[in-house]
């Protein structure tokens, strides 16, 4: 069978509904796994915090941000149950020399309480990370970690731009899940974004078969791969989630269904069929305009509904 004559599996709520469980009476916050996001580069905090928020409220046990910008805020204020931390707290970082972290002295770094941060459950890398050299080294440490992995945006591009992270991503053991739009997905493969949107199962199939991923291909109808090669079809979703941030939710949501205990592959097919539910029940009454965040919180909401059937 070649890559573009596979079967192609539409994902439906039915299909999802065995993998949604209520929760006993006597759980707690340590039975629904630790997420980590790591991004947040200078002007672009408020992605990581969107990831984050969004594996909050869809149900993982902590999420933790590890923040790069050099005026990171120390509380959510917002989200204030998120437990966010300066890249530059991280035992053994060490920051670009010409970047806006270098300047911090080493004691800074020493006897805090984050060494654990990349052995949480799943960690969410990219997402407004940039890519200088201490996005770099965050993201080599998060390949090496035995954390599931989310890469998303900026991650993605890095892997694509640097042979040695490339290798790393090839070389993993643990699950990952890509999530690349069009142009990441072109920059991964080494052609254009006209390509993939030409050939977009093919290149769908061709990114989980080089990684030995799972992988969404976002876009009208995301196709999901799954890391045996399952090819799914999203038909959720609409033209007003093109929007800011809907990238980050979506990764965040990921993240926190793997770490309530599905596997990379299940979280990202409810993920994703959730994500663009969620925004069609929005475009009833906010076609234009809609936000990330009103996503995430639909999506909550609509996942709840869901479990309570």
């Amino acid at each position: 069978m070649t890559l573009t004559s596979r079967a192609i599996q539409l994902i439906t709520q039915k299909q999802l509904a065995a993998s949604l469980l209520r929760r006993q009476k006597d759980s707690h916050k340590g039975m629904f796994g630790t997420v980590t996001v790591i991004g947040g580069a200078s002007g672009m905090t408020g992605a990581a915090l969107l990831a984050a928020r969004a594996a909050l409220k869809l149900g993982a046990g902590c999420v933790h941000a590890v923040l790069l910008a050099e005026d990171a805020p120390v509380a959510d204020l917002l989200q204030p149950e998120l437990m966010l931390h300066k890249a530059s707290d991280l035992p053994d970082f060490h920051p670009h020399p010409d970047g806006p972290l270098a300047s911090l002295s080493p004691s800074k770094r020493e006897g805090t309480n984050v060494k654990s941060l990349f052995n949480s459950d799943v960690l969410v890398i990219g997402c407004g990370m940039g890519r200088d050299m201490s996005a770099q080294k965050l993201l080599r440490d998060s390949l090496q970690s035995p954390a599931t992995l989310v890469l998303d945006a900026d991650a993605l591009n890095l892997a694509a731009a640097h042979p040695d992270l490339h290798e790393q991503l090839v070389a993993r053991q643990g699950p990952t899940v890509l999530t690349p739009h069009p142009g990441e997905a072109a920059r991964l493969l080494a052609c254009h974004t006209a390509d993939i949107q030409a050939e977009r199962v093919a290149c769908a199939l061709r990114l989980a078969q080089k990684f030995s991923c799972s992988v969404v291909l976002k876009g009208a109808n995301s196709l999901c791969v799954t890391r045996d090669g399952q090819l799914f079809v999203n038909d959720t979703g609409n033209p007003g989630m093109s929007a800011p941030g809907m990238g980050d939710v979506l990764a965040g949501m990921i993240a926190a269904f793997i770490a309530q205990g599905l596997s990379a592959d299940d979280a990202m097919l409810l993920a994703v069929h959730l994500h663009g539910a969620a925004g069609d029940e929005l475009a009833e009454h906010t076609a234009l305009g809609m936000t990330a965040t009103e996503v995430t919180n639909q999506a909550r909401e609509l996942l709840n509904r869901w479990i309570s059937r």
